[in-house]
């Protein structure tokens, strides 16, 4: 059977396949075109908001930390450009361990680069940079540049690093700068500055350059940058430039402190030295020093436990933290008390028969068989024991707490430095506050007689007897003591003063405080120091001191050749010239070195003699055959010593000798 073609039937389902195809085709046009309108009207600003900012840049200039200087314009921290290599571990495409053997055929990276990057790279971002290796050579850039395309992640960045000339000294006092690390960065998150701090890699760790932080840091610039697909710069649309951050003009005389810590040698202790009409600190020296550069980049791991297992505490800083009783350099201010108070006058007199009795206990005198008949005059001369722990008892320990407050003692003094201590200053309301038991809250009298003569429970900072001897050289005026004299603007170079005016003042008689000064002046002719201070060519007034590091029991005798080197004496000197109108006040500890006269004052005197007269102490060879001292040795490997640290706060019995 023939079957017949139904044309008609073809032609009709060929139509309807074809409208259906074209109202399928319709219908994805239909959504395309929708979808067109939708991104290129209705959401226009947002996605042309967000095309923009694929093309333009936004990135942070770093502006240029301020520089530290001296009173003479000597450049104690300063700014310089080097590149560094680093890596982002976000846009690496291999594992990081490989991509760091591959830089190391083109570029030197040590065990210690290595360590250094994967501590930092605990407290980055997993987006941001994190250096492998710094201050890079122009011979290693040009061989990374060459092989860059095999790297990706891994760029050459130009830094700015800060750079500590003069190494180790006044390193106490400059501090140092270090990584922004993750603690900083949320500090920083939570703070107004946050905006400022974009960028920013590094920030003050200690000293003026943590204090100093936002002063140094400057403003931060912006540069909008057009940029392709893959992220590289094509021109430069718009620039903010970055605000240098300002300069700090210290009140440190640079070339003072180098020869003071030269005088210091490799005996641990601490001095200051104030200007006392105007607060300017003058010296700032904690011994032993650090160099501050090793910590800029990050401070490997041998080094820092050097630093912190040393006996001799580098680290520590001395004149702001440590705690020291001031042996008999507080006895000029115990008589200006006793003037004050009317319970002595100049003229009135004890017998010194070399000790005194309180109730059953014996306070010796430092000279065995007494003094013989002291006054005031002779008391500060010749360091008399016996005449203070008479007056002690007399004023009683909450009057000396009362007017040795004003003076600084146990006080903060405001120094631009953070996490300065108290000290301790004894009072019967002190000690009720700082014991649990009822037996232990009780002042008992006996406790005020060692008091008289610097010593029980009396702990102050070097700092606070600076401060206390400048007050006393300057009649009462007291004026805050300060480490930064002016701030300079990086862009105007004005400069401001950091304290314009003084304090307040203590209520005193002059012809009190004259009497005082001029005993001091007799212990530098006649009394303790005039060893010290023979021949000088100015007049000085001071007074030696020197301070228990432990306590004795109660009939021993010290002997010093029979104890470990730490556990010796303090070498104490306090000391202000000229002493007819002061021009620099000075107090000085000398860790376990025994009598003022013998280490401090003549440390004193060479710090005298340059800033008054410009005189600089002559070298001195050791012998050929003299055999180096403990505490050379022990500075030379100080994390080999076994000893144990002296402490910095004592509380001692009284009855040993004073000088």
């Amino acid at each position: 059977m023939t079957e017949f073609k139904n044309t008609e039937r073809e032609v009709h389902l060929f139509r309807l396949r074809l409208s259906v195809a074209g109202i399928f085709v319709l219908a994805l046009f239909g959504i395309l075109l929708s979808r067109f309108f939708w991104l290129q009207v209705v959401r226009h600003e947002t996605y042309h908001g967000q095309a923009e900012d694929n093309r333009i840049s936004v990135a942070p200039i770093v502006p240029n930390r301020g520089l530290i200087l001296d009173r003479n314009g000597v450049v104690l921290a300063r700014n310089f450009s080097a590149y560094t290599l680093e890596i982002t571990p976000s846009k690496i495409n291999e594992p990081l361990d490989k991509v760091i053997e591959g830089l190391s055929t083109l570029v030197e990276i040590q065990p210690k680069d290595r360590k250094r990057f994967r501590r930092l790279l605990e407290e980055a971002k997993n987006f941001e940079s994190v250096p492998i290796r710094t201050r890079l050579t122009d011979e290693e850039v040009a061989r990374f540049t060459a092989q860059r395309y095999r790297f990706p992640g891994v760029e050459i960045q130009a830094r700015l690093f800060r750079q500590y000339p003069l190494g180790d000294t006044a390193s106490h006092v400059i501090g140092y700068i270090g990584r922004i690390s993750r603690k900083d960065a949320d500090r920083i998150a939570e703070s107004e500055d946050a905006a400022n701090y974009v960028g920013t890699d590094y920030i003050g760790k200690e000293g003026l350059e943590k204090k100093y932080e936002k002063m140094l840091h400057g403003t931060t610039g912006y540069e909008e940058v057009e940029v392709t697909a893959g992220g590289r710069a094509i021109r430069s649309l718009s620039r903010t430039p970055a605000v240098p951050g300002n300069n700090l003009i210290l009140s440190i005389d640079i070339e003072l402190q180098k020869i003071i810590e030269e005088a210091f040698g490799d005996r641990r202790g601490a001095l200051v030295a104030i200007e006392p009409s105007t607060g300017d600190i003058l010296a700032y020296v904690s011994k032993p020093t650090y160099d501050p550069n090793v910590f800029v980049d990050g401070i490997d791991q041998q080094t820092w436990e050097e630093l912190n297992t040393s006996i001799d505490r580098p680290l520590l800083n001395r004149p702001l933290i440590g705690s020291y009783p001031p042996g008999s350099t507080y006895k000029p201010f115990m008589a200006l008390a006793a003037l004050e108070t009317g319970k002595r006058t100049p003229s009135n007199t004890i017998s010194d028969p070399g000790y005194f009795w309180f109730g059953s206990h014996k306070f010796r005198d430092d000279k065995v068989d007494g003094h013989g008949v002291v006054d005031m005059y002779k008391s500060i001369v010749v360091s008399c024991n016996t005449y203070y722990y008479n007056l002690a008892n007399d004023l009683g320990v909450d009057t000396i707490h009362d007017f040795m407050k004003p003076f600084g003692f146990g006080q903060l003094t405001g120094i631009d430095l953070d996490n300065e201590r108290t000290g301790l200053l004894p009072s019967t309301a002190w000690k009720r506050a700082a014991y649990k038991k009822p037996e232990q809250k009780k002042w008992y009298a006996g406790e005020t007689i060692s008091i008289g003569i610097g010593q029980g429970y009396n702990a102050f900072t070097p700092l606070q007897m600076a401060h206390a001897i400048a007050n006393l050289a300057n009649n009462g005026v007291v004026m805050k003591p300060h480490l930064v004299k002016t701030i300079e603007d990086s862009v105007t170079k004005e400069r401001t003063l950091t304290v314009p005016k003084e304090s307040y003042r203590i209520n005193l008689k002059q012809e009190n405080i004259d009497f005082v000064k001029r005993a001091m002046v007799g212990v530098t002719k006649e009394g303790t120091s005039s060893r010290a201070f023979a021949k000088t060519e100015y007049t000085s007034a001071g007074k030696t001191g020197t301070a228990q590091a432990i306590g004795i029991r109660k009939n021993e005798k010290y002997d010093a050749k029979k104890l470990a080197e730490h556990h010796r004496d303090h070498s104490l000197y306090s000391a202000f010239a000229p002493a007819d109108n002061p021009r620099i006040a000075i107090a000085v500890i000398v860790e376990n070195a025994g009598f003022g006269a013998a280490a401090a004052a003549p440390i004193t005197r060479i710090a005298m003699d340059y800033y008054l007269l410009g005189k600089r102490p002559e070298p001195k060879e050791a012998p050929a055959d003299k055999v180096a001292t403990p505490n050379a040795a022990q500075a030379a490997a100080p994390n080999k010593q076994k000893r144990t640290p002296a402490p910095t706060i004592v509380e001692t019995a009284a009855d040993r000798h004073e000088h």
